[in-house]
């Protein structure tokens, strides 16, 4: 079972529980791969949690799905992202970019892949205030194709 997440660049930092404790649920039912699009915040919150879980679940992988070149995507990082986003790389089983260079449409074209690989779709998703995101686009991507959809955000 692969799990993709999706959610707002400027992510509550006690998500991490929640994201921790649902990651471990879904190991145990039998997800292995986990897959994040590497932008700061959510995505990345949710890669450190999955990398810390890695030592106690073995089978677990953390696949990144990024919208364009490591080099293009930090490109606006603040340090401390960027060693962030570093750290997530070194540790991550397997990487793919969906273009080699920011283009118009390489952040939808990642967001439509990591549904594509999708069983389950994770977000931290803030449906009242911040709808038409692109985590919002997303979302609706996954509902669209049918997969169940854990939004750690309660509206």
């Amino acid at each position: 079972m692969t799990v993709s997440f999706t959610g707002h660049r400027i992510a509550d930092p006690a998500i991490r529980a929640a994201l921790y404790d649902t990651i471990k649920r879904l190991a145990e039912a039998g997800a292995d791969t986990f897959c994040t699009g590497g932008a700061a915040g959510f995505d990345t919150i949710a890669a450190e949690e999955v990398l810390r879980l890695k030592n106690e679940y073995p089978h677990i992988k953390l696949q990144l799905v990024l919208p364009c070149s490591p080099k293009e995507q930090t490109r606006s990082f603040s340090r401390e992202m960027k060693e962030a986003y570093v750290k997530v790389m070194r540790g991550a089983d397997s990487m793919e970019c969906v273009s080699q260079s920011y283009t118009k449409t390489c952040m939808k074209e990642r967001n439509q892949r990591l549904i594509d690989l999708a069983d389950v779709c994770v977000c931290w998703y803030d449906s009242v205030n911040r709808p038409y995101s692109g985590t919002g686009q997303t979302v609706r991507m996954a509902e669209k194709k049918g997969i169940r959809v854990i939004n750690l955000l309660s509206n």
